[in-house]
């Protein structure tokens, strides 16, 4: 546009200033120079300082994406942890459990650190010094000095039988009495450490729960066939005194320290073996891809091997339990077969087939066990079915109104005793009398027959069938229904689950699963109480504001007192619920006091009857599992629907 003006100008007047037109040329170039320079300095300037921004950019970017590769990566292991396909992935032949097995082996207990100087074992009155492996088995009798035990004839002998062993010959010949022992001011000083224990700052318990953390993650877990399974029990129980249930002839033995020698390995060849101790080794190191345990040794006590297994929410641990329950429901379409059958071998002309008869109708209706043979003066003097002797039951013909009823009474698995009264066919009363002819009371009554026999019979009539499965079709069984009977739809949640207790308790007395009343009970029930008086007070003054409310609003009749109302009304009905939880709470607890319901519910009642029981009644699962037992029975809670039947 300006050279076209100049043109024109040009034109005009017919001559043009030529060194003006230098001049400004050369200033126009300037100006561009000047620009461009600005522009460039810009630029250099953003760039300069932009560049750590965008590098902390770019780091945080990564780190970033750092923590939520992490997160997917913990979500992809927690997804195939809870990934409940792995119960029904496709199972080995053969008798095959896995093809890869790793595991870092077990955690040995501590060794053992002596006493202070200060703490004195006295013998007739006089400290004595002792050598440290006796010292170490003087303080297990210490710490058991307050406990019944320490008090019984057998088990103060086999301890100081025990005891002497490892004593030197110096200590034996010195030490021939326990009753001249005295372990008290041992006993005061583990006392002590116990309650310092107690008092220990967070920080304490903090440093002993990490540790333990540490321990658990890297002893706690395997890897068995791409799935990082979790351990049950990875510690080596530590060296102590036999305490055995009941009145074990064994009791006060000592139970001697596990080491590396006594271990055998279980683990894939193609793994990483565990490593030994330094300075020890292993018994064997084996491959047995056959078997599920990890670790085993053999204890000194009753000479019985002990493993260490995968936890029961492991995948091959829930397909046992699967595999338990679904042989149990075969059971149910054959048991009617099976009834017929032993009810026609009463009638039998061998004698060692109508006691093997007798023996399975015990075994079905009563959810008695077999009873194992073993040896004499090995263990307490518990009995099962085969191995009831005459002296065990009494026959009444008539008692109480009932015709042709056996007595029971007996010590069962764990010396819990077993007594029932019950009325039995007449048959099973005859052919009863006929097996106690001619017998004294220690003879056994059915004298035909052992649980080797027995077993291969029950195999013949269905495979898989052993007096355990009985029990657990018997158990389950029986929970449905009494759930079935004793729920009602019109009950909130603690009455529901009052009645799933009360059901749960009809198979625990069935299975004669007892116990002792806790020794906190008569206490524990004491503050129920006293939470349940309080509440009713509660109660009380609470209807007592709401009819205050309600005359104050017959007068007032405005919008603030009706809400007044409508407030006191729900505050009463909240406390009614609470008042009747508790109660509900007291009740379940006095019908529960000596029936042990945990022992039935984790290993004779199918879970998936509990699950679908649940999701028909809108039941949380936590108010009938724990987390331990949720874990446990995963793959029931994946696959019972509400209109699950056992």
């Amino acid at each position: 546009h300006r050279d076209k003006e100049k043109e024109k100008m040009k034109h005009k007047d017919g001559s043009t200033d030529k060194h003006k037109d230098k001049h400004k040329e050369k200033k126009k170039e300037e100006k561009v120079n000047k620009s461009k320079e600005r522009g460039r300095r810009k630029v250099e300037m953003v760039s300069s300082s932009c560049l750590p921004v965008a590098h902390t950019y770019m780091l945080f970017i990564s780190a970033l994406m750092s923590y939520f590769c992490g997160i997917i990566e913990f979500l992809i292991g927690w997804c195939y942890f809870l990934d409940d396909s792995r119960w029904e992935e496709e199972r080995y032949t053969d008798g095959v459990k896995w093809k890869f097995l790793e595991h870092k082996g077990p955690v040995f207990a501590p060794p053992y650190e002596p006493l202070p100087s200060n703490v004195k074992f006295y013998y007739d009155g006089k400290p004595m010094k002792l050598s440290p492996e006796a010292e170490e088995v003087a303080t297990f009798f210490s710490k058991m000095l307050d406990h019944e035990y320490t008090t019984k004839d057998i088990f103060r002998k086999n301890f100081f039988k025990d005891w002497r062993k490892e004593m030197t010959s110096e200590e034996k010949a010195k030490i021939t009495d326990l009753k001249k022992c005295n372990f008290t001011e041992m006993s005061e000083y583990f006392k002590g450490l116990s309650e310092a224990r107690k008092a220990m700052t967070k920080e304490q318990k903090l440093k002993i729960k990490e540790e333990n953390e540490r321990l658990l993650q890297e002893y706690g877990f395997c890897i068995m066939d791409n799935h990082r399974e979790r351990i049950a029990n990875f510690r080596i129980e530590p060296p102590g005194l036999f305490r055995g249930r009941g009145d074990h002839p064994k009791m006060g033995m000592l139970k001697r320290r596990i080491r590396p020698q006594d271990i055998i390995i279980n683990c894939s060849k193609n793994s990483k073996h565990p490593e030994p101790p330094p300075g020890t080794k292993w018994k064997e190191v084996r491959h047995d891809n056959k078997v599920t345990w990890l670790v085993s040794w053999t204890e000194n006590i009753q000479g019985s091997i002990k493993y260490i297994m995968l936890n029961p929410s492991s995948r091959i641990k829930g397909e046992k339990d699967w595999q338990k329950y679904e042989t149990a429901r075969r059971l149910k379409k054959c048991v009617d077969r099976i009834r017929a059958q032993y009810r026609e071998d009463w009638k039998s002309k061998e004698m060692r087939v109508r006691q093997r008869a007798v023996a399975i109708y015990f075994i079905d209706k009563l959810a008695l066990r077999a009873g194992n043979e073993k040896e004499e003066g090995e263990t307490a003097d518990t009995v099962g079915c085969c191995s009831l002797r005459v002296e065990h039951i009494k026959l009444y013909p008539e008692n109480e109104g009932q015709e042709y009823v056996v007595e029971f009474d007996f010590l069962g698995k764990d010396s819990i005793r077993y007594y029932n009264k019950v009325p039995v066919e007449k048959r099973v009363f005859k052919n009863l009398q006929l097996f106690m002819e001619n017998k004294e009371p220690d003879d056994d009554l059915f004298d035909r027959l052992n649980t080797s026999v027995l077993n291969k019979h029950l195999q013949e009539l269905m495979d898989g069938l052993s007096a355990k499965v009985f029990r657990t079709y018997n158990a389950s069984i029986t929970l449905q229904q009494q759930l079935k009977e004793l729920t009602n739809e019109d009950e909130n949640i603690p009455a529901k689950i009052l009645s799933y207790n009360r059901a749960n308790r009809a198979v625990a007395i069935l299975c004669n699963h007892q116990r002792a009343p806790p020794k906190t009970f008569e206490k524990s029930m004491q503050n129920l109480q006293a939470k349940i008086d309080a509440k009713r007070d509660q109660l009380a003054n609470a209807k007592r504001d709401l009819k205050a409310a309600k005359a104050d609003a017959k007068g007032l009749r405005d919008d603030k007192s009706k809400k007044t109302v409508e407030t006191k009304r729900k505050a009463v009905q909240r406390i009614e619920e609470q008042l009747m939880k508790l109660e509900v709470q007291a009740t379940d607890r006095e019908e529960n006091k000596q029936i042990a319901l945990g022992t039935s519910k984790l290993n004779y009642l199918d879970p998936r009857i509990s699950v679908a029981w649940c999701k028909k009644w809108g039941i949380p699962i936590e108010k009938i599992y724990n987390k331990t037992q949720r874990e446990k029975f995963a793959w029931a809670i994946d696959m019972a629907e509400k209109d699950f039947e056992f």
